[in-house]
């Protein structure tokens, strides 16, 4: 029997940040199934970066204990995860691939995902990470549910 590879996600800020956040929910899925490794994370610095930021704004907006326990959170599905890293693209490749996508935040995410490949990259940033960036950049772009439901299909 030979070996399936795991898919391989790229997450973006939104939905790690969700994810840890949230109680129960879809975001939570798509990281419980990467803190198992039954899918790898593809975790962009760019994305590190932002998340990161994300879960200290809503830890300052909690008890301290309640803040404490989203930075645990997070760092554990980190190291639970073992995620494939993707560096920072260089500035120069961020200047000149400006036109790929809406939001200028979103070209160093975009880049990095363009870099590695993935099999999904998962968003819920629908607004920007459209079906035309999808076919601009080759990306398969999709929320957790259009993913799950993908998922659910190929069991069928």
């Amino acid at each position: 029997m030979h070996p399936r590879k795991r898919i391989r996600l790229f997450l973006d800020s939104n939905v790690i940040t969700s994810g840890i956040v949230s109680r129960w929910g879809l975001d939570k899925a798509v990281l419980s199934l990467c803190s198992a490794r039954l899918a790898q994370l593809v975790l962009a610095e760019a994305v590190r970066e932002e998340v990161e930021e994300n879960l200290l704004m809503q830890a300052t907006g909690r008890p301290v204990l309640d803040g404490e326990q989203l930075i645990a959170d997070y760092t554990g599905f980190v190291k639970l995860s073992r995620p494939e890293i993707v560096v920072y693209p260089e500035a120069s490749s961020v200047r000149i691939s400006r036109h790929l996508i809406r939001h200028e935040a979103d070209v160093p995410v975009l880049l990095s995902a363009m870099a590695t490949k993935p099999d999904w990259l998962i968003t819920n940033n629908t607004k920007h990470f459209t079906q035309v960036v999808a076919y601009r950049t080759g990306l398969r772009i999709a929320t957790p549910a259009e993913f799950f439901r993908e998922l659910a299909g190929l069991m069928r």
